[in-house]
């Protein structure tokens, strides 16, 4: 490869966006060939690319209502919301969502930091493993009492949560419980698949003040884990899922969050 046999991650970036220049893009094809790990990176970014264009390409032939043609101070805060997720929806189809450096309305996908790992990651997966397995008491309120339960919880947060409707995905909401969580408290909501599989969300206020939406995957002892910050909370969805399926539960949750 004329002496150039390491790949940075920006070229990583531009390889799948077809931003390379062809001999580059040749060298890169003749490196991979050699190191599979490389190979399988650049299959997951294709894949989410594939994935949220799926989802979102819709987005840019719809015409903006009406309503919105006004300006942005007379725009009441639900259709600015309304907006702001529009723009970043549109922006992830056109910047594609390998771009680290793409952050243009509020929405990109980041590395981890060991901050998240410590106050997100590790006990969301922790408390995962603890309660996910249980067959009499997985949850502490069920879902007949969604309303409390939401209600319950929202107050210990100290902030308005919801509990995600995930049936189009196939799962059904079991129930929830208060969690500690290193310096604060923390909600987790449980879900059930009709075979049996489950998945969590965990919610909690962070020590982090995030002005933009960043994603983030972690596998922990083979679970998996789809995290992400949103202002000061921070929400991480965990279950033994294959990367896709969890990468597209985790859309319908930030979508829903972002639309109420």
């Amino acid at each position: 490869m004329n002496n150039r046999t390491e790949i940075s991650d920006s070229e990583i970036q531009a390889y799948v966006d077809n931003q390379l220049d062809p001999d580059r893009r040749r060298e890169i094809e003749a490196y991979i060939q050699t190191h599979p790990e490389t190979a399988v990176l650049i299959e997951d970014y294709q894949f989410l690319n594939r994935s949220i264009q799926a989802l979102y390409d819709p987005v840019l032939d719809e015409e903006p209502p009406k309503q919105y043609a006004r300006t942005q101070s007379d725009r009441k805060p639900k259709q600015r919301k309304l907006l702001k997720v529009a723009a970043s929806l549109a922006w992830l189809t056109i910047g594609g969502i390998v771009g680290w450096g793409i952050h243009p309305a509020g929405l990109m996908l980041a590395k981890p930091t060991d901050e998240h790992e410590t106050h997100l990651v590790l006990p969301a997966s922790f408390a995962h493993v603890v309660y996910s397995t249980e067959t009499r008491h997985p949850v502490e309120v069920t879902a007949k009492e969604e309303q409390h339960l939401v209600g319950w919880l929202s107050k210990r947060l100290h902030t308005d949560i919801k509990a995600a409707d995930l049936s189009k995905n196939n799962f059904d909401l079991i129930g929830g419980r208060l969690l500690p969580s290193t310096n604060r408290m923390a909600a987790q909501f449980m879900y059930q698949k009709h075979d049996g599989r489950r998945i969590t969300l965990y919610i909690r206020r962070g020590v982090w003040d995030s002005s933009e939406t960043t994603f983030h995957y972690s596998n922990q002892n083979n679970t998996s884990v789809f995290y992400w910050i949103d202002g000061e909370m921070g929400y991480a969805l965990v279950g033994q899922l294959g990367k896709k399926e969890l990468l597209q539960i985790s859309q319908e949750i930030y979508q829903q969050n972002m639309l109420n």
